[in-house]
């Protein structure tokens, strides 16, 4: 539906995903890859996670139109093992990448009964709960990670050296609310930060340091310096283990190997990713699995909530009560993301 200028549209499902691929093909994309990117964006959206969804066409559009991302991407997926497979992007969008090595860790693990995928010369892939979804509604539980820029400095270091890596976890519950867990590495976004700057706020002093690597309260010295892992040095070493994963082990590049597509856009990234798949039908029926997880579910529910108006839930049961109310009643799209889509498709 159309909205006053600058305030966001609700937009039916269907209409957003053809509008999407009609964009990313406006961009170059053949029809079916601009499909997997829009499946993952179009997802990210329906959870909520605007700053992961369609709006990344932007981001994604200037490399694409610099070079910085291959618009006809040749994917090439080895199987040096039964169970693995190697999954070389050719410098594709992130999205696309990630997809087809989703798809190749299901198909190994359709086999082997467990499936792992090792992607390199990809770029940011969106967020990991789509991944996670679309594994969980086959059936499968994943742990899939992957490396990225470098903003976080070393546990005690002065410069920026490890990467706000992701990392995911996925449980399907085949009657009732899958487990979706999606985390980054450090304590808050530096969005978060920006938002203090410009609010005149402080901000804690356990979210960022400042260029000399001491703990600040000052957004602005908190965004000259850099942001801290959650954790503490335990964050430090959950990081470390998500980029070598995703960047030494696939044969991508990791720490400050990664180039910055805002310093770089017109060269390629090389990120990494990995996805770990278990196929639950090999463990037991999906009455078992659906049983045991309702009732994983209802252990954590019944804990009496410290605030009455936050009742405890489990990860993922915020985002899937927005896709089911977004899929309803349509999915609330920013006007300048509308309108970028719309000129990409060459509607604007």
């Amino acid at each position: 539906m159309a909205a006053t200028a600058g305030s966001p549209s609700l937009v039916p499902e269907t209409e957003l995903r053809e509008l999407g691929v009609r964009a990313f093909e406006g961009l170059g994309l053949p029809r079916q890859d601009a499909v997997d990117v829009v499946d993952i964006l179009v997802l990210a959206d329906l959870f909520g996670l605007s700053t992961h969804g369609l709006s990344r066409i932007e981001s994604y559009g200037e490399r694409l139109q610099v070079g910085g991302i291959n618009r006809q991407a040749r994917i090439r997926v080895d199987s040096p093992a039964p169970a693995l497979r190697l999954v070389d992007g050719d410098n594709g969008v992130g999205p696309l990448v990630g997809m087809h090595a989703l798809r190749a860790a299901m198909q190994a693990a359709s086999e082997c009964g467990v499936g792992l995928a090792f992607a390199r010369q990809s770029n940011h892939f969106g967020p990991i709960s789509p991944y996670g979804l679309i594994a969980a509604e086959a059936g499968y539980a994943s742990i899939i990670g992957s490396n990225a820029t470098t903003t976080i400095a070393p546990w005690g270091g002065t410069d920026a050296r490890v990467g706000n890596s992701p990392i995911g976890f996925a449980v399907p519950n085949p009657d009732g609310a899958h487990f979706l867990l999606d985390m980054a590495m450090s304590v808050v976004a530096r969005a978060k930060i920006r938002n203090a700057l410009k609010a005149g706020q402080a901000i804690p002093d356990t979210w960022a340091t400042d260029a000399q690597g001491c703990p600040t309260t000052d957004p602005k010295q908190a965004l000259d310096g850099f942001l801290l892992p959650i954790g503490g040095h335990k964050g430090y070493g959950l990081a470390l283990m998500v980029d070598l994963f995703a960047g030494l082990l696939s044969n991508a590049a990791y720490l400050t190997h990664v180039k910055s597509w805002v310093d770089a856009p017109d060269e390629p990234q090389n990120l990494g990713h990995f996805f770990l798949l278990i196929d639950t039908r090999r463990l037991g029926s999906t009455q078992w699995l659906a049983e045991r997880m309702n009732d994983f579910a209802a252990i954590l529910h019944a804990s009496p909530a410290a605030d009455p108006a936050r009742p405890v839930i489990q990860p993922g049961e915020i985002e899937l009560a927005k896709l089911a109310r977004q899929r309803a009643h349509g999915i609330e799209v920013a006007a300048d993301v509308l309108a970028l889509l719309r000129q990409h498709a060459g509607q604007g």
